[in-house]
Formats: C-alpha cells, structure tokens, sequence
C-alpha cells in the first residue's frame, strides 16, 4: 500500500510517498481502510523533532492523526464494530497515523462515521473539533448564559469553538482578521474583533467567563487576557509552550489545554453534525502524494483552512 513517512526528523523535505506493508491488526485492533487523513498543526511539530518529549514516535513514522474511513478487519476480541462500518477517530499520538492506504486503531477510539457529509470530509473533525469540546466544556466549564472570548477564531478549531459555544447557550466574542471574519460571524459569533486594528484588551470592554486561547501571541498579549476575566472565571489556553496566565487573587485559573481521544465526546460531535447543529469546514482536498506540499505550506504559515487528504482510490 501506499503511505507518507518520515524516515529522520526534519523539514517538509524527509517526508517521503513510498510503498510499506498493510498492517495487520492485533487484539483489540481493527484495520480502516482510509478515506481521508487531515493536517493539524501537531503534525509538523512531530515531523520538526519538536515533540520528542511528549510523543516518542517510532521511526520511520507515518503522520496523520485523523482518521475517517471503513473498517476493513477486526482483531481479535473486538466487539461492537463491524467490517464494512465507516468510521472517524483520533489515533494515538506516538502510534503509526493514517497518512496511508490502511490503517490500524484500537476499536476503543473510533465513533460511527456522520451520515450527512462525505466520509473524507469527517476526517476534518476528531483533532479539531475534540480540542474546541475540551476547552470550551471540560476545562472552561462553560454554561449557557455566559461570555466567552475565543482568541483567534479563525482557524480550524475556533471555528467549532465558536459553533458549540454559540450552541451552548453563551455570548460568543472572536477575534479574527479579515480573511476570516466572515466565516466566524456565520459559525455565530456575536461579536467579531479585527485583531489587525484593535488591540482586544480594549476592544472586550465587559468581563468574560471563559477565555480560550487558540493564537500564538506574545506572552505579554496573553497574560493580559487574564485581565479580561471576571473574578471566579477561567483562561484555556491551547498554545501550550507558553503557560495559561492565572490571577490568584482574582480566582482567575489558567489551564494548558492537551486534547486527548475521546470516542464518546467524538460521537457526541457527530450526532451534533448530523442534527445540523454543527458545520464541517473543509477548505482543500488533495491526494496523499501531496502531502509533503501541505506540511511546506504550514510551516511557511500560508496554509489556511482545514486541510483533508485523500489516498490513492482502488
């Protein structure tokens, strides 16, 4: 089959289109025959070496942490999933990604695939739309009524950021510039901020509840996002190599968002999509030889939107 890998870690040049063996699944394992994989911003950050750390992969590496496709082959002692489900799911970071033909998960992280947009398209959720739940529910603990301030709107997670919170209920405030604003104003933010003329610090002139940081600002620029927080309130913060900013006296708490697998908080998603209460936005699909390009592009910072990409079709 044919699969994106990296053999060193390095720039968008180590990743390399080659053949590799189809996996064969283990126990509590199954093999999805891929749809689409997409880009997160992770990926290249793993690719760089940057990751080491906290996401040991085994060379040579397959990028691609979501999946959508068909379950092809079940391991053994796998129950609930059928060969011939469609499926997403959010792999493991340090484990082999879907940048391929096939691809093994364990059964535990898949969710049913949505019924009411093309399967390559879901794969545009799981990563994405796991980090902006997470954030804006488990972490920011938002409830209907409130003001939330999403900083930087316009990218991938901010645009299921601003869709779920402006479902649950809240007063959605977004920065985003102008190539972006349109899209967050009909995600449904109730206010859009031009982060390119007005500082946001002056430009929220009324305490918020939640704010969620999704932009790689100056460090200053975050701290005095702490400021814009009523007492009691909270900052999650997804830009996790600078920490949250916290106000101790003010009860205000900072928290480093790591989005971690949910199958049934994904499931939740999908059922939010397929109730049309949530959009998926895909903004290119390109064919899995392409996939050196996408990454150059991402770390020449002239990548924009989701990206979804597609194997080779039998």
């Amino acid at each position: 089959m044919k699969a994106v890998r990296f053999h060193e870690y390095g720039d968008p040049g180590v990743l390399s289109y080659e053949d590799v063996e189809q996996p064969v699944p283990g126990a509590g394992e199954v093999r999805i025959r891929v749809a689409a994989t997409s880009f997160n911003s992770v990926d290249g950050n793993i690719r760089g070496g940057f990751m080491r750390g906290p996401i040991p992969v085994v060379l040579p590496h397959t990028p691609g942490l979501d999946v959508a496709g068909t379950v092809d082959a079940l391991g053994e002692g796998v129950d609930g999933i059928e060969v011939g489900e469609e499926v997403v799911g959010f792999l493991p970071m340090d484990g082999t990604g879907a940048a391929a033909e096939y691809v093994l998960a364990p059964a535990d992280v898949l969710a049913p695939a949505p019924k009411s947009v093309p399967l390559p398209d879901a794969a545009a959720l799981p990563v994405v739309g796991l980090t902006a739940w997470q954030a804006l529910f488990d972490h920011g603990e938002l409830q209907a009524g409130q003001r939330v301030l999403i900083n930087g709107a316009g990218g991938a997670v901010g645009g299921y950021a601003v869709q779920l919170a402006k479902g649950a209920g809240a007063h959605v405030i977004a920065t985003a510039s102008p190539r972006s604003s349109e899209a967050v104003e009909s995600a449904g933010a109730d206010e859009v901020i031009d982060h390119t003329v007005t500082g946001v610090t002056e430009a929220v002139t009324e305490p918020v509840d939640v704010v969620l940081n999704l932009a790689p600002i100056d460090p200053a620029e975050l701290a005095a996002l702490a400021g814009l927080v009523r007492k009691g309130g909270v900052v999650v913060n997804t830009t996790v190599w600078m920490p949250a900013p916290t106000d101790e006296e003010r009860g205000v708490r900072g928290i480093d968002l790591y989005v971690r697998s949910d199958a049934e908080q994904l499931s939740r998603l999908v059922a939010l999509i397929d109730s049309g209460e949530l959009r998926v936005d895909v903004a290119q699909r390109v064919p899995l030889a392409e996939l050196p390009a996408v990454h150059a592009q991402a770390a020449a910072g002239t990548l924009a939107g989701k990206v979804v990409v597609l194997p080779p079709t039998a």
